[in-house]
């Protein structure tokens, strides 16, 4: 046997190797999820887990349900504020902007996506929630507060995977719009944006997961009461705040309780993403 299929081999045994980690990690984060959920959910009845309005551990009172609603509020409001800025300032640094500023802007997107989860959570703390208590309603810490802080922190993800998609369309679709008699804007939002909509979809749904998952910034600035917010200036609690926030301590029926909540998490991202997918193949074949 040559050198070269004995490197080929070994570059394949470690490739299969590493994509065998990878599944076996996922299979016994399920199978520890699930073993130790679903005995607490059925103890505590899943009609009353899920759509529980009351958290209440000291009585044995485990409704998740204001929880749910707290993440999906939260990441909606993300979407609203990360999506659009986030396509957008990808467009424009595919698009329109410069080289130069391109070079200049793209290391300060790198930068955003390196800063740790924690110090959103004191720039939310000491910025965001001081000006909707003194400048809008309630005490800041809240929907609104969590949203926007969540909103900021996609924006990395969205752009350089929306970027990075936008730059693999070929050239000949905007020179081909061009020559129809397009000008450079028409060509840019109802050609190119359009041919690379299956790779802003997949930004997009690492942004959602980048938002529902977040605990750390998510905890220093939702106010983190667990009902159900009556408005954006309420505060409100994740499921993945209510993990953290109470795991330390937990035991027992509380604890299977707190990974029921990370099992519904879990099987609530996975129907996210195939959704997203669904979407996606839908728009390919079209």
């Amino acid at each position: 046997m040559s050198r070269i299929h004995v490197k080929e081999g070994l570059a394949r045994a470690l490739f299969v190797a590493a994509a065998g980690i990878s599944i076996l990690a996922v299979a016994l984060i399920c199978v520890f999820l699930f073993a130790n959920g679903i005995p607490a959910m059925a103890q505590i009845g899943l009609p009353d887990f899920l759509f529980g309005t009351t958290w209440r551990p000291a009585n044995d009172i485990y409704g998740i349900f204001p929880m749910i609603i707290g993440s999906i509020y939260v990441t909606a409001g993300a979407l609203v504020v990360g999506v659009p800025t986030g396509l957008l300032c990808a467009i424009f640094l595919s698009r329109f902007a410069s080289g130069r500023v391109a070079r200049a802007l793209k290391p300060g997107v790198e930068l955003l996506a390196g800063i740790p989860s924690v110090v959103y959570g004191f720039f939310g703390l000491v910025i965001i929630v001081p000006f909707i208590r003194d400048n809008m309603a309630g005490r800041g810490a809240s929907l609104l507060a969590a949203a926007v802080l969540l909103g900021i922190m996609i924006l990395p993800t969205i752009i350089t995977v929306a970027q990075s998609a936008l730059d693999a369309v070929p050239r000949k679709y905007y020179e081909g719009a061009l020559a129809l008699g397009a000008d450079h804007e028409r060509s840019v939002f109802r050609v190119i944006v359009p041919a690379a909509a299956s790779g802003i979809t997949a930004g997009i749904v690492l942004g959602v997961g980048r938002a529902i998952g977040e605990t750390m910034a998510v905890i220093m600035v939702a106010g983190n009461q667990p009902v159900i917010p009556g408005s954006i200036f309420e505060g409100v609690r994740t499921m993945t705040a209510n993990i953290v926030l109470e795991m330390g301590y937990a035991a027992d029926l509380h604890r299977g309780a707190l990974i029921a909540t990370g099992v519904v998490l879990f099987v609530f991202i996975l129907l996210i993403t195939t959704l997203f997918n669904a979407v996606k193949k839908r728009g390919e074949v079209k």
